[in-house]
């Protein structure tokens, strides 16, 4: 999921948001106000959360 989640973060037509809270930090990909991607990063443990259909959203590379 890393890569696939570079791809949308870095994606032109996507926006992305960055909180950062002492040892945790957490980035949401948007499309269009939809919430579409998310990652976790606490300590040193990292999550990738992915809605339904998220591949929809990829580009190719």
């Amino acid at each position: 999921m890393k890569t696939e989640f570079d791809n949308l973060r870095l994606n032109d037509n996507h926006s992305y948001d960055t909180d950062i809270n002492t040892d945790k930090q957490v980035v949401k990909i948007y499309c269009r106000d939809e919430l579409i991607a998310k990652m976790i990063k606490h300590k040193k443990s990292i999550r990738y959360f992915g809605v339904d259909g998220y591949q929809r959203f990829l580009t190719d590379q």
